[in-house]
């Protein structure tokens, strides 16, 4: 088994510990121009991620759960993005030409095509999925145009035939279109036209009809209230809001994030819009701890948070943006001057040290 095999079987056989949670949310400027943002959890242990640059016209095969070979396809575009696990699985990323993809935890209700290994030619494993994306096309339109042509399967399968958690996508391009990418009922592939925000499970049609239950939810202040002759006042600001749920499970996060994105001014610029994007994403960082049972303690690892990295991309600009559990100061990379700086070897660079960074404030 390879090594790519090796951490997903760990990965799908582990104790009863956290999972991968995902919250992504979608800004777009007074000018429809769109910038995607997203956070990645994992409180098992550190993900390893790093940043990927990888340029046009390299060659990628995809690796079925066999350990035999599926489709081989050469890059078009060139991309940068941030790994998750091992080096070669893509969690998130932007090409040249402004396509963005990114995979988010999807256990229980995505349930990719039977792996069939006498017919391979067409197949990649879900976690090639996005770098497939990234490195063919340059709109959403063309990703459902070829999107029938592939067969999409898991990455592992147990001795006895269970197939690993699998992933639903988000895709996005300069135009502003922006959909959801679902595989359910072994291979039906269902699209949605994203809203603006993306969690994990259930599927997004829930979702968002789950929106329904907190329409009173609203910015703001209620105004005062007589209950006969008490009058009853609010203790402080933002009683519009409550019964706004706080947990950290998919649904609530997918109802939180939906109202601090549609409470958030429209602003002019990317650059505002990716201020406001972090500004959200912070209600979505979850410490290390919260995830795991009082009996399940001493499994806590040593990372600082769960929440590993926050990333928020422009596509305007081609500019990736993102900080980590060890640094929150944001980090940014342009997309062209990054492949004009690199060999036409996929570069893997540190997200950060590896350390809790900060700056001793000196009088």
């Amino acid at each position: 088994m390879n090594k790519l095999l090796c951490a997903v079987s760990l990965l799908a056989t582990a104790l009863p510990v956290p999972v991968f949670c995902c919250t992504g949310v979608s800004l777009y400027t007074s000018d429809n121009n769109l910038v995607q943002a997203r956070t990645i959890e994992w409180g098992e242990s550190s993900l390893n991620s790093k940043l990927i640059v990888s340029p046009a016209g390299n060659i990628y095969t995809s690796i079925m759960p066999d350990s035999t070979d599926g489709l081989t396809w050469t890059a078009k575009y060139g991309f940068v993005g941030i790994s998750v696990s091992l080096d070669n699985i893509v969690g998130e990323g932007i090409n040249e030409k402004g396509l963005t993809a990114g995979v988010f935890y999807f256990k229980g209700y995505g349930s990719l095509a039977k792996f069939d290994k006498n017919d391979t030619s067409n197949n990649i494993v879900d976690m090639d999925f996005v770098r497939w994306m990234l490195t063919n096309f340059s709109t959403v339109d063309e990703v459902l145009a070829e999107l029938p042509k592939i067969k999409i399967v898991p990455i592992f399968i147990s001795p006895d035939g269970v197939p690993s958690p699998t992933g639903h996508w988000r895709v996005a391009d300069k135009s502003g279109r922006n959909i959801v990418i679902e595989i359910v009922n072994n291979g039906e592939i269902q699209v949605f036209e994203n809203i603006g925000v993306l969690t994990n499970s259930p599927g997004y049609e829930w979702q968002v009809t789950n929106l329904n239950n907190y329409i009173n939810i609203q910015p703001g202040t209620i105004a005062t209230r007589n209950f006969g002759k008490h009058v009853a006042k609010a203790f402080g600001a933002g009683t519009g809001s409550l019964g706004l749920p706080g947990d950290i499970t998919p649904p609530s996060r997918f109802v939180r994030a939906a109202f601090y994105l549609f409470s958030t001014p429209v602003r002019q610029t990317t650059i505002d819009a990716v201020s406001d994007a972090f500004h959200i994403l912070d209600n979505f960082d979850i410490p290390i701890g919260s995830e795991f049972a009082p009996d399940q303690q001493e499994h806590i690892p040593s990372i600082p948070s769960a929440t590993q990295w926050t990333s928020v991309i422009d596509l305007s600009t081609l500019t990736y943006y993102y900080k980590t559990m060890y640094n929150s100061t944001v980090k940014s990379v342009n997309v062209v001057n990054a492949l004009n700086k690199i060999s036409k070897k996929e570069t893997y660079l540190p997200l950060d040290n590896g350390k809790f960074n900060y700056e001793e404030v000196v009088f």
